[in-house]
């Protein structure tokens, strides 16, 4: 009984870990693409030059 309980807890520890990082996977792609469009498509910066590309 407690090897079925022990294995009940370990399928639902991992189906849950499983939907997490599917989740943060679909928000980094997120990410990223909003990055990649900030970067092609960034404001000039002044004295007409387009500036860096990264924040710090």
């Amino acid at each position: 009984m407690a090897v079925l309980i022990l294995v009940l807890l370990l399928a639902l520890i991992l189906g849950g870990a499983g939907f997490a990082l599917h989740f943060l996977w679909w928000v980094a792609v997120i990410v990223a693409v909003l990055w990649l469009l900030r970067f092609f498509f960034r404001s000039a910066g002044s004295g007409g030059s387009r500036g860096r590309w990264y924040r710090w």
